[in-house]
C-alpha cells in the first residue's frame, strides 16, 4: 500500500498536474477531453499529453476512448484513498483537551 500510495502522491508532483486534475475534479464523472483540458488550462498539447499520461500511471486518473476523442475523468475512489491515508492519524499525538477548558 505504501507504494502505490506514494506513487500517487508523486504523480501531482508538480503545479501543472495538479492544475489538471483539479480541472478533471471540478469536471465530475463526466469527465473532459484531451481538448477540453487544454483549453481550461492553457497547457500545450504536447505538455498536456505528457501530464496526463503521468495522472494515469500513478491512477489518479481514468482515461477511456469516445469514438476518436479520449476521455479522461479523475479517480475519485482513488483520490479519496489518498486524502484517507493523510488523515487517518489525524491529532493522534495531540494533547487531550480538559473537560473544562475552553
Amino acid at each position: 500500500m505504501w507504494e502505490t500510495t506514494a506513487q500517487g502522491f508523486a504523480a501531482m508532483g508538480s503545479e501543472a498536474r495538479l492544475l489538471v486534475l483539479k480541472t478533471l475534479v471540478r469536471a465530475g464523472e463526466a469527465g473532459l477531453t484531451v481538448g477540453e483540458i487544454q483549453e481550461r488550462t492553457g497547457i500545450a498539447p504536447s505538455t498536456l499529453a505528457h501530464h496526463l499520461k503521468f495522472l494515469a500511471a500513478g491512477g489518479l486518473i481514468v482515461q477511456h476512448k469516445a469514438g476518436r476523442s479520449v476521455i479522461n475523468r479523475a479517480d475519485f475512489d482513488r483520490l479519496r484513498v489518498l486524502a484517507d491515508f493523510i488523515l487517518d492519524q489525524c491529532c493522534a499525538d495531540a494533547p487531550a483537551k480538559a473537560a473544562n477548558d475552553g
